[in-house]
């Protein structure tokens, strides 16, 4: 049997407490995981890429060994898959905003390499809203620390509270 190798990626700027849900629910289905810290020519950054890669590793030391973390910083995420033998690609869909994203996403992925399948996953209620966009709009609003604190792990938030504190 072909070894299963999950490649789940995202900006993670900050992460959440949905990326992790996604690591962990992605580490009990592939035999390895990688988490892959991709930069987002669309998406302005908020964390510097070297906090958000510091971040990543923190949060991935609480994971199972076949769980590791890669950057790629440029290309196509499929051309890194197929690089790695991965099998498929982990993505989450919170709502059908991401749903219409995610499926042109896969199906120029598989024309691009077939072999590599995508595959969705839906999160519980209590992290379907729960996005790195949101989490950055919450910052610098009144009462921001309490709901941030609610969306992501602490070592995150500190790290967020410490970057918007220089910030005043």
């Amino acid at each position: 049997m072909q070894k299963r190798i999950g490649i789940y990626a995202g900006s993670f700027d900050p992460p959440t407490n949905g990326h992790l849900w996604m690591i962990r629910r992605g580490a009990a289905i592939f035999d390895e995981l990688v988490v892959v810290l991709a930069v987002n020519p669309e998406k302005r950054g908020f964390l510097p890429p070297e906090q958000r890669r510091l971040l990543m590793e923190t949060l991935l030391r609480e994971m199972p060994a076949h769980v590791r973390m890669a950057e790629v910083p440029q290309g196509f995420l499929v051309d890194y898959a197929r690089s790695v033998g991965a099998t498929h690609l982990l993505r989450g869909i919170r709502n059908t905003v991401d749903f219409e994203y995610e499926k042109t996403m896969a199906r120029m992925n598989a024309r691009m390499e077939p072999e590599i399948e995508t595959l969705f996953l839906v999160p519980p209620s209590e992290l379907e809203e729960v996005s790195s966009t949101l989490v950055r709009g919450f910052i610098g609003q009144p009462g921001w620390e309490r709901w941030v604190r609610a969306c992501v792990p602490s070592c995150v938030y500190e790290s967020v509270s410490s970057l918007a504190n220089k910030e005043k």
